[in-house]
């Protein structure tokens, strides 16, 4: 038989390894508390800058334009910073052009990235605007910044609006960031005889961006854009180049107050 010495040491291991148990299960539940916590503190604005972050610098469709030329041509996409707006948007320059002659953008645009109204569910809102003078901006992003038209500058030349892409995080395990499109109906369009346009846009963790602009005329059938899929622009690397670009250069955020029924060509209205 035990001592009463022995059964109070018996009784105090029990209640220490009581005690170890209860601060494990304390300290799990801080850590998972915690990793949620973290999880959770990524917001709105984080969301916002990384799309643009993501859309910023020079791609092209090459690859694609190899693999499939009768459907796509190797077009240079590129998007620099531009301004910032005063509740914190983002504007960023936007043009395409044939590999060839870059210096001879076909397609001119300012993008306005910010995050999406509380009450619609998605991460991001990316909303295209005309140039007031598009020739000003020619090879924006390829120019010194002591060349380039000014943050305010750039925010008095927005113009009318011409569609908005809503985006949505990628479920886990997909090979995307962020996806999105134009809304049910799509923005009015009438260039090639079409009626309206809807855009599809898909930001890769890789760095790619895919998009798939398309046209519509008033009975429903496409009238300008590719049919085959998205046109898929990768990140330059050194032989994209053939050494006929410049370095880009990215400007500081400021705080401020082939064919004819295959174009890639969109409305410039």
């Amino acid at each position: 038989m035990g001592t009463g010495t022995e059964s109070e040491s018996s009784s105090g291991g029990a209640a220490g390894r009581a005690r170890g148990l209860a601060l494990k299960a304390l300290l799990l539940l801080g850590g998972a508390l915690l990793l949620r916590r973290m999880r959770k503190s990524t917001t709105r604005w984080d969301h916002a800058r990384a799309v643009a972050d993501s859309l910023s610098g020079e791609k092209f469709s090459r690859e694609q334009a190899r693999n499939d030329p009768d459907n796509y041509f190797n077009i240079r996409m590129l998007m620099c910073p531009a301004a910032e707006m005063v509740d914190g948007s983002r504007v960023l320059y936007f043009e395409q052009a044939f590999w060839r002659t870059p210096h001879k953008p076909f397609r001119q645009r300012f993008y306005m990235v910010k995050p999406c109204p509380k009450e619609m569910k998605c991460e991001v809102e990316l909303s295209s605007y005309a140039i007031r003078d598009a020739e000003e901006y020619k090879n924006f992003c390829d120019r010194p910044m002591d060349q380039r038209p000014q943050p305010e500058e750039v925010i008095g030349d927005i113009a009318e609006h011409l569609t908005t892409v809503h985006l949505t995080r990628c479920e886990r395990g997909k090979r995307c960031l962020y996806e999105g499109s134009t809304p049910p109906g799509g923005f009015p369009n009438t260039w090639n005889g079409a009626l309206y346009s809807t855009s599809e846009l898909t930001v890769h963790r890789n760095g790619e961006i895919h998009t798939w602009d398309r046209g519509y005329d008033d009975e429903g059938n496409q009238v300008w854009g590719p049919k085959a899929g998205p046109y898929e622009f990768k990140p330059a690397t050194p032989s994209s180049y053939d050494d006929m670009f410049s370095p880009l250069n990215f400007p500081p955020t400021l705080s401020l107050e082939k064919k004819m029924d295959n174009p890639f060509v969109v409305s410039e209205q």
